[in-house]
């Protein structure tokens, strides 16, 4: 029988389940499984395989007749369909709420723009039900207006928008952003939740200030701002002597005096390099610009109703720089696990914010440029997605960790990285009374609950994961060299895991066999 070149639904189906069975294999070797299991002349592109994995719920909403076919049904407008579609994808990733009439809607007015006239659809909940299918979306319900208020805004403000980033090239246009961190925080639903609930005690959440520019070559130092002037993890150092760009409060909020210290600390470094940008802002309320004697920073505030939905630092670089924060904290904890240690993602502040410096330092400049383009704020080039594989592959990595881990009520990678309440307390309304407490605490000296972790904790009983963790302990992960090192040490030690676990089913099989 002569090889086929070319896929049927059923076999892109059982490319789809096999991937779901194994999620750390590789797109190339999914693709060489593929050649060999369906006898193709040749081995899929990564483009085709990505694109098969991407379809998944279409491929299983198919019937029988559908599945044994190797071409789906001609589309019958496939420009409209496309730029729908990757309308909707757009508004997903600045978490744009739905409805199938605004999707109708939209689609109304882009069969206008593209001038189909009399070929226009009726725009149907049936015509609905297929587009979705065809491309993989949940269905949306068909009455409500969910979103719609933003999405009108952003229509409304954004020539305004556009007019304004003309005027300055991608390298000088910056956003900033806060996000709260629950820096101990357990991939538990049960634990995860007392946690949060006492962090207020406990004072194991900081605020971390994010800034970078849209081509991604310049990110700033991140700001740090915790509970306590000198923890005790700082050993009564200051944040300053220790490295990092620090500062404190009696709740570890961004305030308009720091927000204020913050803005003239860019200006003036801008100053110093005789450069002139625009920088993007939402409109949380310790972000006061008025009379702000700034000279080289022109601050745009996003209009009211937009905030959330085109700012690029949530259009995934926050995200990214919770993966590879949690990516450090869930390593830590099955090391301490394989230790017996007590409690296994008790980290101490210090540690914390290298981890955090490390994971900031960590995102490549194509992930923040990528982020950027997936806003509506910039003219989108045709280009593929360089950077989505390398995030993919760092939740990978923690959907592994997490099944290493002894959990009872595990949280899911998105639940894990995106918690709701890490973004309520970066940008709650200051009361007055929240106010007088921040003032009369700004120089507070104050000790953590808790130990300070061991940085180079008991050697375990496997003598060359000892070695190595006594090794990884010892780095110090807000030097660049040190984090490279890490991630070299990191990897010997996935290997000799991998190699002991293949030895251990080995002298189980000879047992049984024996």
């Amino acid at each position: 029988m002569k090889p086929s070149s070319s896929l049927s639904n059923d076999q892109k189906l059982k490319i789809c389940h096999h991937k779901a069975a194994n999620p750390s294999i590789k797109q190339s070797t999914l693709a060489n499984w593929a050649m060999q299991k369906f006898k193709l002349s040749k081995v899929p592109t990564q483009g085709t395989i990505s694109n098969i994995l991407a379809k998944r719920q279409q491929y299983e909403s198919m019937d029988s007749t559908e599945l044994t076919s190797k071409r789906q049904r001609a589309v019958k407008h496939p420009e409209l369909d496309n730029v729908l579609a990757n309308w909707i994808l757009q508004c997903q990733a600045r978490r744009v709420a739905l409805s199938g009439d605004l999707i109708k809607e939209k689609a109304r007015q882009f069969a206008r723009q593209l001038e189909l006239g009399e070929r226009t659809p009726e725009f149907s909940n049936g015509w609905l039900a297929k587009f979705n299918i065809r491309h993989g979306f949940k269905a949306q319900k068909s009455y409500g207006e969910s979103g719609s208020a933003d999405l009108d805004a952003i229509d409304r403000n954004m020539p305004t928008i556009k007019e304004k980033l003309q005027s300055y090239s991608l390298q000088d246009i910056y956003n900033m952003d806060e996000t709260g961190l629950f820096y101990s925080m357990a991939p538990d639903r049960t634990i995860a939740r007392r946690q949060i609930e006492g962090s207020k005690k406990d004072k194991t959440r900081l605020t971390f200030v994010f800034a970078a520019n849209a081509d991604g070559s310049h990110k700033m130092e991140p700001l740090i701002i915790g509970h306590a002037q000198r923890p005790r993890a700082f050993n009564r150092k200051s944040g300053e002597q220790l490295g990092f760009y620090y500062r404190n409060n009696a709740k570890a909020w961004m305030t308009g005096l720091i927000f204020k210290e913050w803005l003239q600390k860019m200006d003036q470094q801008m100053q110093d390099a005789n450069r002139k940008l625009l920088l993007l802002l939402d409109n949380a309320p310790s972000h006061v610009v008025r009379d702000l004697p700034l000279t080289n920073v022109q601050v745009f505030l996003f209009p009211a109703n937009t905030t959330s939905k085109i700012q690029p630092m949530d259009a995934g670089i926050i995200a990214a720089f919770k993966r590879r924060y949690r990516r450090f904290q869930l390593q830590d904890a099955i090391d301490r696990d394989e230790q017996q240690k007590a409690d296994i993602y008790k980290v101490d502040q210090l540690i914390a914010m290298k981890w955090a410096k490390a994971a900031w330092n960590d995102i490549s400049s194509k992930t923040i440029a990528n982020c950027f383009k997936h806003t509506c704020l910039f003219e989108r080039e045709t280009q593929k997605n360089e950077v989505g594989s390398e995030e993919q592959d760092i939740e990978n990595e923690l959907k592994d960790a997490i099944n290493q881990l002894p959990i009872s009520r595990p949280m899911s990678v998105h639940e894990l990285i995106n918690p709701e309440e890490e973004q309520q307390v970066a940008h709650e309304e200051i009361s007055d009374e929240d106010l007088i407490k921040l003032s009369s605490s700004q120089d507070q000296e104050e000790e953590e609950d808790g130990e300070v972790m061991d940085e180079n904790p008991p050697m375990s009983t496997k003598e060359k994961l000892n070695v190595l963790h006594s090794c990884i302990s010892f780095l110090d992960l807000s030097n660049p060299n040190h984090v490279i090192a890490h991630k070299v040490l990191r990897n010997i030690q996935f290997e000799i895991r991998t190699i002991e676990k293949k030895q251990t089913t080995l002298d189980r099989y000879f047992c049984k066999e024996y």
